[in-house]
């Protein structure tokens, strides 16, 4: 759906306020104009897509008098140095993902995955309803930046192997794109994880510098043409039940706005996050289908890879809450949050949803 279309359609929100508040605005607040520098390239339609969507009903609900131009990972600087141009105020904002910054503090990557972490509802059930915001917030403050949700890709896949993964053992020596927290769960398991951009991967694989790689799922995955050099098409991500995207503002520049654009912004802000998902849960089906059909094997990850991996991340996790108060308080708490949500989950979300798909596959 596109972004008016999307406003027209909800009836609330920005777009319900927008015919009263243009008025108001148009006379008397001032014109503002901002820069957000994106971690991703406009290729990615849907997460790049977020940036300008949320743009655009900024720009819609102040009849233009706040105005925010969105640039590409690269334009300003490049896609992983998105948090630091926030911060020192090179742009005013940026739309990027909190666990590319896990080198400057393992605790970054709350914000948008652990393996073996929350999905999607969890991820924005902790944020809103729990302590997640707070605890995330009072530690983006160090870094002169807010944060605030930006979309949501849903859980993700477990990448493409150029050979099959029968257990534990056939991951030792594997080459594997794979970066952060993420790699160092891989790592003791046998991997050795390879950081590369994601126009990197294809020709790493085609080569064989690499054996495996993971990037999102099935609609961003096909765009990369991955299925053509490496054929077996792993699930789940188990170390991204879900991937939150993150909004970083500047924290002077967001206090220095007049309160009705900061409303208008984190209303705009909290839209484009939802949509992203809603993006993603429909795209998603039909290229999964396509990527079939072109000749990708799908392949569940083995219980034993599987339970190694989680041991291996619990481990990881307790070395280093003891050396660091900041990633425990958050992983003790997102621990305790975890377990009451599935607890939930077995009751009435997971049984609804295996009966579904039992039913769906009965015909």
């Amino acid at each position: 759906m596109k972004r008016r279309e999307f406003l027209t359609a909800a009836g609330t929100g920005v777009a319900a306020t927008t015919a009263l508040a243009m008025p108001a605005i148009a006379q008397s607040m001032p014109e503002v104009k901002w820069r957000c520098t994106s971690s991703f390239p406009k290729s990615l339609d849907t997460i790049y897509g977020a940036g300008e969507f949320m743009a655009e009903v900024v720009k819609e609900a102040t009849d233009g008098k706040f105005q925010i131009q969105v640039f590409a990972a690269g334009e300003i600087v490049p896609g992983l140095q998105a948090l630091d141009a926030t911060q020192n105020n090179t742009v005013e904002m940026c739309h990027s993902a909190s666990y590319y910054y896990v080198g400057k503090d393992p605790t970054f990557a709350f914000g948008t995955a652990i393996p073996f972490g929350l999905n999607a509802r969890q991820t924005q059930a902790w944020f809103e309803q729990g302590n997640g915001m707070k605890l995330l917030n009072d530690f983006y403050k160090s870094y002169g930046v807010v944060m605030m949700p930006g979309g949501n890709t849903g859980a993700q896949m477990g990448g493409w192997f150029r050979k099959e993964v029968k257990s534990v053992e056939d991951l030792k020596g594997l080459k594997m794109r794979i970066a952060g927290i993420a790699g160092q769960v891989m790592a003791k398991l046998g991997v050795v994880p390879q950081q590369l951009a994601g126009g990197d991967i294809y020709p790493a694989l085609e080569k064989g510098t690499i054996d495996a790689a993971e990037w999102v799922g099935p609609y961003d995955d096909e765009k990369l043409g991955l299925y053509k050099v490496a054929q077996y098409y792993y699930y789940p991500g188990w170390w991204e039940g879900c991937a939150a995207l993150n909004y970083f503002v500047n924290l002077e520049k967001f206090n220095s706005l007049p309160k009705t654009y900061q409303s208008v912004l984190l209303a705009a802000m909290a839209q484009s996050n939802t949509n992203m998902l809603a993006r993603y849960d429909a795209k998603n089906p039909p290229a999964i289908q396509s990527l079939v059909r072109s000749g990708a094997q799908l392949r569940r990850y083995p219980n034993d890879v599987m339970d190694a991996a989680y041991k291996a991340a619990t481990t990881l996790y307790d070395e280093i809450s003891a050396k660091n108060p900041a990633f425990k308080t958050m992983w003790d708490d997102v621990k305790a949050f975890r377990s009451n949500a599935y607890l939930w989950w077995q009751v009435a979300e997971f049984t609804f949803d295996d009966f579904m798909v039992r039913a769906r596959s009965r015909g």
